[in-house]
């Protein structure tokens, strides 16, 4: 299966959620840069391909570990976020690793399935939760050819088999699921992604996928997380109007509205201090190496 069934890409799918992202979505776990510099004896000699960059999370992040860093997304807003925060000077929103970053960072507006765009070749190529909207067989297909030999390609999610508390923390938790109630209040049952919706919600097959294009795995890793968060209400807002399911033009001329709710439901959530906590994910990198042939690859899964 390539992308979502039932649904289609257009370019709405993440308007105007950039200026929410950094702020509203939870850093990958302390560590994810260390940890693959070991796994990929990475001396910063190499290149980087953020495929699905948004506003340069991952990319600049592991940028120290590269000599250039080259960052796809066919959101505009992304990719300006994500120069704005390369050339971010400390104390600034840059982000670990991130400031002072803009001389050996290009961001290229594209979607994936537009690769390679003459960018030449790489020796890691990253997807940060981004492969489920592409067309994941060509751009499977297609990145491992732009891979140098030797080279590798990384998932690199939030560990979705690990349960997190906010138990013996200092603020109430997160009320998601009451947010997720409201959300649906105004935008329908169905999780909306851009002008369309996702029935049967993203795909997977990750594995068969990636065994088909040509690539040796997967090898696992996780960086625990667990740290505690505090989240204020301008915190919870943006992470609402960060996600695809809930980017702000959705919400059409409702959005005060909603936004009127939202703050309601997350005074009376924490009256006293108006903060929440949450801990912080754990990290897990999927890594796929490539193959010096695509022969023999069946039964590699």
């Amino acid at each position: 299966m390539g992308v979502p069934e039932g649904w289609e890409w257009d370019d709405t799918l993440f308007l105007g959620a950039a200026p929410h992202y950094v702020r509203g979505r939870l850093p990958y776990a302390p560590g994810v840069a260390e940890l693959l510099a070991e796994v990929l004896a990475l001396d910063g000699r190499g290149r980087l391909l953020d495929v699905g960059c948004g506003p340069g999370t991952l990319a600049l992040d592991l940028a120290p570990l590269f000599i250039e860093v080259v960052g796809v997304d066919p959101d505009s807003g992304m990719l300006a976020e994500a120069a704005r925060r390369a050339g971010a000077g400390a104390g600034e929103g840059a982000g670990a690793g991130a400031a002072g970053m803009e001389a050996k960072t290009r961001w290229v507006r594209a979607r994936a399935e537009e690769l390679p765009l003459g960018l030449g070749t790489f020796t890691v190529a990253a997807f940060g939760q981004s492969f489920h909207w592409m067309d994941r067989e060509l751009v499977a297909a297609t990145v491992r050819d732009m891979l140098r030999p030797g080279g590798a390609l990384l998932h690199v999610a939030d560990l979705k088999t690990e349960t997190r508390t906010a138990a013996g923390l200092p603020h109430p938790p997160v009320p998601h699921a009451a947010v997720d109630e409201l959300i649906r209040r105004y935008l329908g049952p169905v999780r909306r992604a851009g002008r369309g919706v996702l029935p049967y919600g993203t795909p997977g097959g990750e594995h068969a996928v990636l065994g088909r294009a040509g690539f040796a795995g997967p090898e696992h890793h996780v960086v625990p997380g667990g740290q505690a968060l505090e989240r204020g209400r301008g915190d919870i807002r943006a992470w609402v109007f960060s996600m695809s399911s809930s980017a702000p033009h959705l919400f059409g001329d409702r959005r005060d509205e909603f936004e009127a709710d939202l703050d309601r439901l997350l005074r009376a959530a924490s009256p006293a201090s108006g903060l929440f906590s949450e801990r912080l994910p754990s990290t897990e990198i999927v890594v796929w190496r490539k193959r010096s042939t695509r022969a023999g690859r069946a039964g590699s899964d």
